[in-house]
């Protein structure tokens, strides 16, 4: 794991993902990720996977599982919050998204047996290298007329 969870003080045994670390930083972890769910509307993935991987030092099949898990819970009040606070939510495209993933999950999570943590790894990385990218692209980059589509 990284010099700094490894520096925190009140190391525990995690016997199921096989680490020695303070129970501090995984809180601190949580509490850094909920915080970006709850302003960006990411975390599980982008954040919490790579952050598990290097600097808690967790295995890739352990990352998955505890990421999953753990997004169950954050999202759903994420969801209350939003849904409760700025009414913005839209419950028909959330049900059809729900479906989709449902029907994605089992067909992940059956791809996920069969591939090797270093791929599953890879495919994260350039996953998060194209959203990045793109994110930079539409900073600096605007259309001439932001509503409208035009044929070329």
């Amino acid at each position: 794991h990284h010099p700094l969870v490894a520096s925190l003080p009140l190391r525990t045994r995690f016997y199921r993902s096989g680490l020695y670390i303070s129970p501090l930083a995984p809180l601190l972890l949580g509490f850094g990720v909920g915080i970006l769910t709850i302003l960006l509307g990411v975390g599980g993935g982008f954040i919490l996977v790579p952050a598990m991987l290097y600097l808690l030092g967790m295995t890739t099949q352990v990352v998955v599982g505890t990421s999953l898990f753990q997004t169950l819970f954050v999202t759903a009040m994420a969801t209350m919050v939003h849904a409760t606070t700025t009414k913005a939510v839209d419950i028909v495209l959330a049900a059809l998204l729900l479906l989709g993933s449902v029907a994605g999950a089992q067909v992940g999570a059956r791809f996920a047996a069969i591939v090797k943590p270093e791929y599953l790894r890879l495919a994260l990385a350039v996953i998060v290298l194209l959203v990045a990218g793109r994110i930079a692209l539409g900073l600096g980059w605007r259309p001439d007329e932001l509503y409208s589509v035009e044929l070329s």
